[in-house]
């Protein structure tokens, strides 16, 4: 059965059953997955996974379903699972099925080139890889981690207000970590890849710097526990800026999740830091034209020159909050409810390198992957104390690298001491990015 008709019948069908406005959600992903040890396939994942999701209103209250197989036997139970799901829901706010924006951006965020490269070339990639990681230096002994995923997600929404969208997207992404060893010492640094060009793709450059982010790591000292400032890398500013974007979102203010309730218009942050959410992004890995309610997307200025300018609504919290929605209504899957969630999410950059951030600091720490994210921060405070690899910065250069430390701070209060923004951008944990930011201060313990 197509989508099509199984649309028109359990549409019809729901009718007859009560319900008055309807909707329905599909979703599908494709991965293929491999993992490389010592040349040989260690793990190997084909996998094909999605399904459709209903939700309706019944008796003016909203009713979620959903279901794996897009059958004529999906539709009486789709239909029941719905009903009985309004029955219960104790949600004062109706939702609403959209009907649809006044016009939609014409992108494409599919690549066909990609699409088309062969499994056996990927797994030659990633075999290619690790081989050049190896023979890179004699003190790279083996790969913790060396794999490949390529990822093709499918969306189509349509609703009896006759509004039909669809949209598709797809990229190839590397996780990486090398083994060094020097006598009785051993480090490891992940490094992570994404990309929608395959062509673009260089083995023995990917192979160079995985294997040098862990050899750096090599000879570490401790240093004094005390505030340094801090250059914190783009990689690992996305990892913090991932953990706390959730306080952007609406959905969590108005339920007293977030310390951004009623800061509307104020200054939030340093006058340097800009932070948008840019779901049109042409690279991007959360790119779209439309939301999850159907919403046409737009470039989005969440925090401008320091000022808080918009929180990310779908149409339920922007009723709430008495204004219109952003296009940020959100589902983790076809089962998940509606929720808010942002797309291509990160801090502006500007126009100075790396190198120059790095040549302002007369001693501080350069920190370039952060752990324990989860367990050692606080989303409704902003609090963090989290473990960080990073080295020891003397008069604007790096020189050595420290054991493994623990850094110390505030979210907001990080926001207002960012002092400089970098231009090397990145996204290397899928929507949430950043440049290289410098902070006028946090605490550093080393253990």
């Amino acid at each position: 059965m197509n989508l099509q008709d199984f649309q028109a019948k359990l549409f019809d069908e729901a009718k007859q059953a009560g319900f008055t406005d309807v909707e329905v959600y599909f979703e599908k992903t494709e991965v293929f997955g491999c993992q490389i040890f010592k040349g040989e396939i260690d793990e190997y994942e084909i996998a094909e996974e999605g399904g459709i999701s209903f939700r309706g209103l019944y008796q003016e209250k909203m009713g979620y379903s959903y279901a794996e197989k897009i059958s004529e036997d999906s539709i009486p139970f789709l239909i029941y699972s719905a009903k009985e799901n309004s029955l219960v829901m104790e949600d004062d706010e109706t939702e609403e099925i959209f009907a649809g924006s006044d016009s939609y951006e014409e992108a494409n965020f599919f690549s066909t080139e990609l699409d088309e490269v062969s499994i056996p070339e990927k797994i030659q990639l990633i075999k290619d890889i690790e081989k050049e990681i190896l023979q890179y230096d004699p003190r790279i002994t083996a790969t913790d981690t060396c794999n490949l995923k390529s990822m093709s997600t499918t969306r189509a929404i349509s609703n009896s207000k006759g509004l039909f969208l669809q949209d598709k997207q797809n990229y190839l992404f590397f996780m990486i970590n090398a083994i060094a060893k020097d006598g009785e010492e051993t480090k490891t640094a992940y490094k992570f890849f994404t990309t929608k060009d395959f062509k673009s793709l260089d083995p023995k450059q990917i192979a160079k710097e995985a294997a040098e982010e862990s050899l750096s790591f090599l000879g570490a000292k401790s240093i004094e526990n005390k505030d340094y400032p801090i250059l914190l890398r783009n990689d690992a500013a996305a990892q913090l800026l991932a953990t706390f974007s959730p306080v952007f979102s609406a959905e969590n203010t108005q339920a007293g999740k977030s310390l951004l309730h009623n800061k509307l218009g104020e200054k939030i942050a340093n006058t340097n830091v800009s932070i948008v959410d840019n779901p049109l992004l042409e690279t991007g890995l959360a790119s779209r034209t439309f939301d999850g309610e159907g919403v046409a997307t737009k470039k989005l200025a969440v925090v401008e020159d320091g000022v808080l300018k918009s929180l990310l609504h779908n149409q339920k919290t922007a009723k709430k909050d008495g204004t219109v929605t952003t296009g940020h209504a959100s589902k983790e899957s076809y089962k998940s409810a509606l929720a808010v969630g942002p797309s291509n999410f990160y801090i502006q950059p500007s126009a100075k390198s790396f190198e120059e951030l790095l040549s302002t600091i007369e001693e501080g720490v350069l920190i370039t992957e952060l752990s324990g994210l989860h367990s050692g921060t606080n989303q409704i405070s902003g609090d963090f104390s989290v473990a960080a690899n990073g080295y020891y910065i003397k008069n604007g250069k790096v020189e050595t690298p420290v054991n493994l430390m623990t850094i110390a701070g505030n979210f907001y209060d990080l926001l207002n001491n960012i002092e400089e923004v970098g231009a090397d951008l990145m996204f290397p944990f899928y929507h949430v990015g950043s440049p290289t930011v410098k902070i006028n201060s946090l605490s550093v313990t080393v253990e």
